[in-house]
């Protein structure tokens, strides 16, 4: 009996490191899965609003489901959202200039306040006159007002349609096509005339020095865009009375698949895995909310959103934990922490969870992330990333976002048994 008895936890200890280890590749193997797929080209970038974020969104709601987590959104697990509605110029907009037809959204945009209709003229540069196109020099306007871009050019527009110009055009400004495109966004009143910007390519060409006179012709139309976005939600309901969020966002901003893996693959793909060991745990004194955010790249579009609709009652939030690219960690490299000073526990909590040889560098500030809409609601928030972009999926630290994972397990388990959090506002 004596032989047993020592032999016995030896058995026990051999057993609990192996099932460790054994769910540690699980984990590992899944974390592999969920980037490979989320980082595919047939995602497009999982950018808001196009049909690779549905894509998306549909995994991430079916690993919800496999991982017996309950819908919480407002269709199943899916939250729907308005990002922005705009407009953008339409298939038969178009511009002219002698035989040369320029391509919308690189060469030319139509301005916000342009009337939808056509114009045609023979319009020399430096030459207004009634009845005609006006060019209208954006080297003119005032970079000392207090008037943006936008503004001074409506300014200039409605002095030209005073003046009886047919329609204008503003060359040789020193705004790009993007940021002419976000004036779309804008709200402005309409002009009677159709009015547009070229871009240096066009501008240089409307005032090389021997440039006569060009034959022009305009057409303004419209379509309104109305661009949404989807966030994924899902539920662990242990019936207690305070419940923690965990969130990652899930959207990218472009359609460069090379680094879709970083931004954020590993924090999506981490958040998976989180809500699939707590759905399988003994820590019952919390639910679990788990919110896939998209519109993240849209100004944090989808937790802001949730944040104004949310899908539980937020006073019975305990805290929001936030994982924004945590798959990069490197001895050069450590796992940034913010929001520390969101509650007055996470100083002491974060020193008694961090493993030794595990970098953090800790910040006060609350930092912007998707957190960043729940520290408004004076609620205690910390976000995890690595600030850093990589080029390829087999450079993801499985083995770092392993750490993270545990890490924010531990943290889940050092409260498990505490009383709910108080926010501390000091940032």
């Amino acid at each position: 009996m004596k032989k047993i008895t020592w032999l016995l936890p030896l058995v026990v200890i051999t057993i609990s490191v192996n099932a460790q280890k054994k769910e540690d590749r699980k984990t590992i193997g899944n974390l592999q899965s969920h980037i490979t797929f989320l980082s595919s080209n047939k995602l497009e970038s999982r950018s808001t609003g196009a049909p690779g974020e549905q894509l998306a969104a549909n995994y991430l709601a079916e690993q919800m489901k496999n991982s017996g987590l309950t819908p919480m959104g407002n269709d199943g697990y899916l939250q729907a959202f308005t990002v922005k509605e705009s407009r953008e110029p339409s298939a038969n907009c178009s511009v002219t200039i002698d035989q040369q037809t320029l391509k919308a959204g690189r060469d030319f945009l139509p301005l916000p306040f342009s009337a939808q209709k056509t114009a045609k003229g023979e319009v020399i540069t430096g030459v207004n006159e009634p009845d005609n196109i006006w060019f209208i020099n954006m080297e003119d306007i005032d970079s000392a007002s207090q008037l943006t871009p936008l503004q001074q050019c409506l300014r200039l527009a409605k002095e030209a349609e005073k003046a009886g110009a047919t329609g204008v055009i503003f060359y040789n400004g020193k705004v790009d096509a993007p940021e002419v495109q976000k004036w779309l966004q804008e709200a402005t009143p309409a002009l009677s005339i159709p009015a547009v910007w070229v871009n240096d390519a066009t501008s240089k060409l409307l005032s090389a020095d021997d440039a006569n006179g060009f034959q022009v012709n305009i057409r303004v139309a419209f379509d309104n865009i109305k661009r949404n976005g989807t966030n994924v939600i899902g539920y662990i309901n242990n019936k207690a009375d305070r419940t923690i969020i965990l969130g990652a966002h899930y959207d990218f901003p472009g359609w460069d698949s090379s680094v879709q893996s970083s931004n954020n693959a590993s924090g999506t793909a981490a958040l998976l895995e989180l809500a699939r060991l707590l759905r399988n745990s003994s820590l019952h004194n919390n639910n679990y909310l788990v919110v896939a955010f998209s519109g993240k790249e849209q100004n944090l579009a989808g937790s802001n959103y949730f944040a104004a609709h949310p899908t539980i009652d937020l006073s019975t939030v305990n805290y929001m934990i936030n994982l924004d690219g945590i798959g990069q960690l490197s001895p050069d490299q450590p796992l940034q922490v913010n929001g520390s000073s969101s509650s007055d526990d996470w100083t002491g909590i974060l020193q008694q969870v961090s493993p030794e040889g595990f970098r953090l560098n800790v910040s006060n500030t609350a930092g912007v992330s998707d957190h960043a809409a729940f520290f408004k609601k004076h609620i205690p928030v910390l976000s995890f990333s690595t600030n850093s972009l990589v080029p390829e999926n087999n450079k993801i630290n499985y083995d770092g976002t392993l750490g993270v994972i545990k890490l924010v397990y531990r943290i889940i388990d050092k409260t498990n048994s505490k009383d709910k959090l108080a926010f501390t506002s000091a940032q």
